[in-house]
């Protein structure tokens, strides 16, 4: 236990960190902007290129995997939807209810938390969730919108719109360039792989330093009944969840396994306030969802990362 705790408080640790300095130094959140781009733009690219062009393409061609990882990502998105439905009656802050429930922190913590915790081995599975979880989810997103009338937009615009996203997502070609160079087996020269190294390297401390500024900088006015039981759909539910249907479309290596429960039990991500604020609803739960789902997920995720290390997660429930 005391090697997972060596493992995972440095993580949390960066994001309280930031969450410190936001809270004593009353620095204008527009400060946070070039840094965002660093982050999304060029460090966190640079890291899933790396971990997909050295992944053997054999590895990443898992169709049954990305289908069950997906499945569970989407039932843990509708149930947090219904909850909201239920509480509120309105699609708009159903929809990033749902995400707060379904979409966890995969960008900013889920590869280095991963790959810590389980080595070189979980790449191949840590991209898949990755790419295929932020394909359905920004999908999801603006089609829900359309639909509550949000988006003044019709459907052929609305879908045009989420192609763009999703092709240009700075995650995604990343992603896929790394895909085409495990296939030509191409490596870069020496002093650019080394470059992409050292930005891959700043791309989690600098994430979740950023992610602890950022909460910090939105105080919660109010905690509404539902975002704390949103909070246990995504740290307790979603893994639940991947881990019976993986084990219904299984047999999958144990790394693979362990990675997908892993990836699911991570606590709501950043953009679920950011597009919150973009569509102006459910903002302040959004908040709330992201501080308490980070808050709790040093309990509960420390607990499935120690399941992980000591072996204890049963790989076939049926």
């Amino acid at each position: 236990m005391i090697d997972v705790l060596n493992l995972a408080l440095p993580y949390f640790g960066l994001i309280f960190l930031g969450f410190a300095c936001g809270k004593i130094r009353r620095i204008p959140d527009t400060g946070l902007a070039w840094m965002n781009f660093f982050i999304i733009y060029v460090a966190l690219p640079c890291l899933f290129y790396r971990i997909v062009a050295t992944t053997p393409l054999e590895e990443l061609a898992q169709f049954s995997y990305v289908v069950g990882t997906s499945l569970a990502t989407t039932v843990a998105f509708a149930i947090a939807f219904a909850i909201s439905m239920f509480a509120r009656g309105r699609i708009q802050n159903a929809t990033i209810a749902g995400l707060a429930g379904g979409y966890g922190n995969i960008g900013y913590m889920g590869p280095g938390l991963a790959l810590a915790t389980l080595g070189p081995q979980a790449a191949a599975p840590v991209a898949l969730i990755f790419c295929f979880d932020s394909i359905l989810l920004f999908s999801l997103v603006p089609f829900l919108m359309a639909l509550a009338g949000t988006e003044q937009k019709s459907f052929g615009e609305t879908v045009v719109l989420v192609l763009k996203r999703i092709v240009l997502h700075p995650f995604i070609v990343a992603t896929a360039l790394g895909v085409i160079s495990a296939a030509l087996h191409f490596e870069p020269p020496v002093a650019l792989d080394r470059l992409m190294q050292f930005l891959q390297n700043a791309a989690a401390p600098c994430a979740l330093f950023v992610l602890g500024v950022t909460v910090a900088l939105r105080p919660l006015q109010r905690m509404p009944w539902e975002v704390p039981v949103i909070a246990v759909v995504k740290l307790v539910l979603h893994p639940i969840i991947v881990l019976v249907i993986l084990s219904l479309l299984g047999p999958f290596p144990q790394t693979w396994i362990y990675t997908a429960v892993l990836m699911a039990a991570l606590p709501p991500a950043l953009n679920v306030f950011i597009l919150a604020r973009q569509y102006d609803c459910w903002v302040e739960q959004a908040s709330g969802s992201v501080l308490l789902g980070t808050l709790v997920s040093v309990l509960t995720l420390t607990t499935v990362m120690w399941l992980v290390k000591a072996g204890l997660l049963p790989l076939q429930l049926f």
